[in-house]
């Protein structure tokens, strides 16, 4: 500002200094050269010579101007005051009936006008929420037929087609949802943060199923992780009261994560449980079970187990439990199957009853895993695991028996094919080793029975804590996933609740990473690495100082000095292109408080960069 207000007042001085006649008569001696004689004392000579005058002060500006700047002043003041003018919005206009939501424009097209109707009705009266609305517009879409839709709308309002809870909404909503297209708000773009793009700063930061079907991993204290979750967890429930997601939320925190009315099963141990959990998965296939079962008792036992994994002890598990469903029709519960990993007269009762029945090739099973035992396989480490829920306090939670009310309702994981909400209360407290073989049985049941479906709507499953659950085959089951339909949300507190030679792998698997503020230096250079690098351009500019030898150069310069107060400089830029990462690891261990850096890919390939995100309140 002051070097344009200086430029000007010199440029003004020296006009007014040649027109004065103070500095010579010089600088018209081109007009006088040029003009004929025969114009002088007319008309003509009076226009020339303010014509020349204008040409001249022409001159002058843009001499001072391009020292004072004027442009960007210019360019400046424009901005303020655009930026300071009102802004004429759009005027509210009503849409015509046949596009307005609020008429329900698809449905009455449809041939349902009465129920388009009155579905406008309930909407205009206030009988009517978000769920209502994504649920019904859902029932419509599954081609239900107008007269059959018809029917249920007219009988129950925006009541129609409930979930079968009967709950229609979900108390205590925390989080910003948007039903119309399923995602949930978890924070906001940071907008000044350099190492997000341009087009991503400020922009809302949202999930919908599109981006949990590639998986999640979060990383982080627990605070941190839970601006994460619990969001998550309240969307997928709210979901599944429009009959769009099954959700299952595993966690050690029990209702606060989420309250005991957002779900309709709430299984934990404890006399006041009304719901167990089905040990096999509903499932009839010893193989299956024995699969799932080994992977919940023994998956975390890589170093110790035969091949690195639980696929070893799986067989062996089948070789017991396949005879024992021949001779008994059904699977053994967890006493049972206790009796015969330890072996002794259970074995032996075992076989007598297959060889009363001529059941031969189950007697081979059985020598083979008699064999086995002997050998050193992984009967012991079986026996053991299973041992702990074995235990008084679990004595109900597997059992379909209550000693009460003579039948208890054991929870099994094929009804993900409708959209239920359960949580898994874990007794991490008393039971700090049978709540991880807990949390991996059901993460195995999961993906079992996920991929297992026919088809359908979305599965979500939530670990708000999911250390020693992540196996080797748990990272093949989570690439399976897709397929499916489903997806899993991991939060740890550090990757070092995952075995050294698995980290890389989790990271690579999950299509959505989210590092919370708080983060360790080495998991952070883990993530770091997981987001490779970018192509930017940097620029550099050097300025040197300018030398003249001129005499008029000189005059130029010290005006110049005198108009902006520095030195005469030349600007030298160099733009260079190179590769970068996107994130340190130092960024990421100084991640201001509730912030995170967050990454995501859709089911169909597009992915985000990693973006600092400030996480919801």
């Amino acid at each position: 500002m002051f070097g344009a207000v200086a430029s000007f007042c010199v440029g003004w001085v020296l006009w007014q200094l040649l027109y004065a006649g103070y500095l010579g008569t010089y600088w018209l001696w081109p007009l006088f050269v040029l003009m004929p004689d025969s114009w002088r004392g007319t008309y003509s000579f009076v226009v020339a010579v303010y014509a020349y005058y204008a040409l001249i002060i022409a001159g002058l500006a843009w001499f001072f101007g391009r020292l004072g700047h004027w442009p960007e002043l210019a360019r400046r003041v424009r901005a303020g005051i655009r930026d300071n003018a009102p802004e004429a919005g759009p005027r509210p206009t009503t849409p015509p009936p046949d596009v307005d939501p609020a008429r329900w424009p698809e449905v009455r097209s449809g041939g349902a006008g009465e129920a388009a109707d009155r579905l406008t009705e309930e909407l205009h009266h206030g009988r009517m929420n978000d769920v209502d609305h994504a649920r019904i517009t859902r029932a419509w879409s599954a081609r239900r037929g107008p007269e059959a839709f018809t029917t249920e709308v007219l009988a129950r309002g925006g009541g129609a087609f409930v979930h079968g809870s009967g709950a229609r909404d979900m108390p205590g909503r925390r989080a910003h949802h948007d039903l119309v297209v399923n995602q949930v708000r978890v924070g906001t773009a940071v907008v000044d943060a350099e190492r997000t793009p341009v087009e991503y700063r400020g922009a809302g930061i949202a999930v919908e199923p599109d981006v949990l079907g590639t998986n999640m991993l979060v990383v982080g204290p627990a605070d941190g992780t839970a601006r994460i979750v619990r969001p998550v967890v309240e969307s997928a429930c709210l979901q599944a009261l429009t009959g769009r997601t099954a959700v299952v939320a595993v966690t050690a925190a029990g209702s606060r994560l989420a309250p005991d009315t957002a779900f309709d099963a709430v299984v934990r141990i404890g006399a006041d449980s009304t719901v167990g959990l089905d040990l096999w998965a509903g499932t009839d296939d010893a193989d299956v079970a024995a699969s799932v079962l080994a992977e919940a008792l023994v998956g975390d036992l890589t170093d110790a187990l035969p091949g690195g994994d639980s696929r070893r002890a799986a067989i062996a598990l089948a070789q017991l439990i396949g005879p024992w469903q021949a001779v008994h029709g059904s699977l053994p519960a967890v006493p049972e199957l206790r009796d015969l990993l330890d072996g002794g007269a259970a074995l032996g009762e075992l076989r007598a009853a297959l060889e009363s029945k001529h059941l031969v090739s189950h007697l081979r099973e059985l020598d083979a895993y008699e064999r086995q035992a002997q050998a050193g396989g992984p009967t012991a480490l079986l026996a053991e695991r299973v041992a702990l829920l074995d235990r008084p306090a679990f004595s109900r939670f597997f059992s379909p028996h209550d000693g009460d009310t003579g039948v208890r309702r054991l929870l099994s994981l094929r009804t993900l094919e409708r959209p239920v909400r359960v949580r898994v209360d874990l007794p991490e407290r008393a039971h700090a080793e049978a709540a991880r073989i807990l949390a991996r049985l059901v993460l195995a049941q999961f993906i079992e029975c996920a991929t297992d479906r026919p088809g359908g709507d979305f599965a979500l499953l939530v670990l708000d804590d999911a250390a020693q659950t992540v196996t080797p085959q748990t990272l093949r089951g989570l690439q399976r996933l897709q397929a499916g339909r489903a997806g899993v949300v991991l939060g740890l507190r550090a990757l070092d609740d995952v075995p050294e030679h698995l980290r890389s792998p989790l990271v690579g698997a999950v299509g959505c990473r989210v590092v919370c503020a708080g983060v360790a230096p080495w998991d952070a250079q883990l993530f770091a690495s997981a987001w490779g690098t970018a192509w930017v351009e940097t620029k550099t500019v050097t300025d040197r100082q300018l030398v003249a030898d001129e005499p008029f150069t000189k005059v130029v310069h010290g005006l110049r000095r005198l108009v902006t107060g520095r030195h005469v400089t030349a600007q030298s830029v160099t733009v260079r292109r190179e590769e970068r990462q996107r994130y340190s690891a130092s960024e990421l261990t100084d991640l201001p408080p509730r912030h995170a850096v967050i990454s995501l890919t859709t089911v169909t390939g597009e992915r985000t960069p990693p973006i600092l995100t400030k996480l919801e309140d």
